[in-house]
């Protein structure tokens, strides 16, 4: 079983910064996909930053304010969130998908997400 957990969030004003990371733990065999996902109160889940083809990839609004990174020992993404704003409250989730290992043997994909870690901006 995989696990995976965000931490960082918190409350921020206009134009701070705030630091996410995304951890995942349990039968990783290897990870082929982690990224960062968010959700506003009345709004869709989005796609907010990630890592294609070993390239980071942004959406369009946060492409000059945030920077997604990655330790690939630790199982681990981060987002740097810069230059926020209030339209960026939400509920910061990351995904992360690949490939698990029985104990006994075997493996299995997995497609995991975290609760998420709230995200608060104040203007």
């Amino acid at each position: 079983q995989v696990q995976v957990v965000e931490s960082g969030g918190g409350l921020a004003q206009s134009g701070g910064s705030l630091r996410l990371s995304c951890t995942a733990s349990g039968n990783i065999f290897t990870i082929s996909t982690m990224r960062w996902h968010r959700q506003a109160p009345g709004r869709e889940r989005e796609f907010v930053a990630g890592f294609t083809n070993g390239a980071p990839t942004y959406t369009d609004s946060v492409s000059r304010r945030f920077i997604i990174s990655k330790d690939n020992a630790k199982n681990t993404l981060y987002l740097q969130m810069n230059s926020l704003k209030a339209e960026d409250t939400a509920v910061y989730s990351c995904n992360v998908r690949g490939m698990g290992r029985y104990k006994e043997g075997g493996r299995y994909e997995f497609d995991e997400w975290g609760r998420g870690t709230q995200v608060t901006v104040s203007s």
